[in-house]
């Protein structure tokens, strides 16, 4: 499993993209460093002429790569969502027991992250609190619909899609599986954000996960008696 990881290139929507940011050592750098950036001073407080001055490169150079910030914010949630499709597809892929691959799915789409090692430029910690802070700002937008339409939140309705096909595994007399699917993954999102900022609103705490509470949920709901 290992080496397969190895050998896999997270794919990206290229409408995204001006030009792709693994194509060279500059883009590498603009995803690592807009990376930290974001999640040390925000999205709104983000510019490209800061992320030029961090990397010692021209604006210029920047905007040959992405449009604009937004477009930037995109290729990182996106990148985000890939990546976990590739641990949801390469860690339940020999698991025949459909509920045991709904645990595990899950268990993956709402855990802490840890550092991937295998792709070294991007920092999947960071990038994961950066998806809980500002993911909501890449599709909470006037353009939304038009966006939808040119594939850019694709990688994340296909992870949604995914886990329906699962929980329908479990129980297909279920009748809300996209609708719980959906749940989970942006619920998840919403807990850790919670867990951070509004700790008085949740039940996860450093001994209660994300994970022990949708879990329970799957449970209690999809689970045939």
């Amino acid at each position: 499993m290992d080496t397969l990881l190895k050998n896999l290139k997270v794919e990206i929507n290229e409408k995204i993209f001006l030009k792709d940011p693994e194509s060279s050592d500059l883009g590498r750098r603009i995803v690592e460093k807009s990376i930290q950036m974001i999640h040390e001073m925000g999205f709104e407080q983000f510019t490209f002429r800061k992320l030029g001055k961090e990397i010692g490169s021209n604006e210029s150079s920047i905007y040959r790569y992405f449009e604009n910030k937004h477009k930037l914010l995109l290729y990182l949630t996106s990148w985000y969502w890939s990546w976990l499709e590739y641990q949801l597809i390469l860690k339940t892929m020999t698991i025949s027991d459909p509920l045991e691959r709904l645990e595990t799915a899950v268990s993956i789409l709402t855990r802490e992250v840890v550092q991937d090692m295998n792709f070294g430029h991007v920092d999947e910690v960071t990038l994961s609190k950066i998806v809980v802070e500002e993911y909501s700002k890449s599709y909470l937008t006037k353009e939304v619909d038009e966006e939808n339409k040119n594939g850019y939140f694709s990688i994340y309705k296909r992870l949604v899609l995914r886990l329906r096909d699962m929980i329908v595994a479990v129980n297909p007399e279920y009748n809300y599986a996209a609708s719980l699917s959906s749940t989970i993954i942006d619920g998840s999102l919403h807990q850790h954000f919670l867990k951070r900022h509004f700790t008085a609103l949740t039940d996860c705490n450093h001994e209660v996960t994300a994970t022990d509470y949708f879990l329970n949920l799957i449970h209690l709901i999809v689970k045939p008696t």
